[in-house]
């Protein structure tokens, strides 16, 4: 584990050193991490952010230093009670190996199934997809339903879900050009990643198709639908369906 600082408020903690490698087992060692500074209850921590590797704690050093922080080493004060939260989130369940499920048998993750239309007029790079793929469209469709995916983080704009588990033969590079503007809704490949825009945004991801549930609502709590550790899956769907979905 590495502890670095990020700015003046916050540190850095690493706990696997890569990600492709074993992407299950680096989310459950960050998923685990995440679980057990909850649970210690730092004080002047204001919020945790999982990613690929490593989880971002923000912090308060005023608070910290109410707490008995020292002002000459606050975050030296933080690192101590991090590797004290930590101390246990030493085996191997914990951690988990790439073949266990992320989250599985935690409470608060969430299986969410997501019907995506897949009509030309939604996918404008489902074609370009197929043909780096080498299969017909339709394979590409059967192939993104019918893969496994875990949220590995949430980011880039509101609620915008980074998804694990897409099957290897439909890795895509990110378009050369981004969009200017991509529709909210819009699903997509970026490289060996598949993912959601939440809200109208640039992208440079490949669009295969969009989705009729709203991922990102500032009025509800919490108001993104996934987080990570969630599972997903993607179910085809008509635009008839589609369309009634959205009135």
């Amino acid at each position: 584990m590495e502890i670095t600082p990020l700015g003046d408020s916050a540190l850095l903690i690493r706990v696997a050193e890569n990600f492709y490698d074993a992407p299950t087992g680096a989310l459950n060692k960050v998923l685990a991490t995440k679980r057990a500074l909850e649970a210690a209850q730092i004080r002047g921590v204001v919020e945790l952010a999982p990613a690929y590797t490593t989880v971002a704690l923000f912090c308060d050093p005023i608070g910290a230093i109410d707490a008995g922080a020292p002002v000459e080493n606050v975050f030296g004060w933080f690192e101590q009670r991090i590797h004290e939260a930590l101390k246990s989130v030493v085996a191997p369940e914990a951690f988990g190996a790439d073949r266990r499920q992320a989250g599985d048998n935690v409470p608060g993750y969430n299986s969410i199934e997501i019907p995506v239309c897949y009509d030309q007029e939604f996918a404008f790079d489902l074609d370009e997809v197929a043909r780096n793929a080498g299969v017909h469209w339709k394979e590409v469709v059967d192939l993104h339903c019918g893969a496994d995916y875990r949220v590995h983080c949430v980011g880039f704009t509101p609620g915008f879900p980074f998804l694990g588990g897409l099957p290897r033969r439909l890795a895509t590079p990110r378009r050369d050009v981004p969009r200017k503007e991509i529709p909210a809704g819009s699903v997509a490949i970026g490289g060996r990643q598949t993912g959601i825009y939440p809200i109208k945004s640039p992208g440079g991801w490949n669009v295969i198709g969009r989705t009729p549930l709203q991922l990102f609502d500032p009025q509800k709590n919490p108001p993104v639908l996934l987080r990570a550790g969630d599972r997903v899956r993607f179910r085809s769907i008509t635009r008839e369906e589609f369309e009634r979905a959205t009135k």
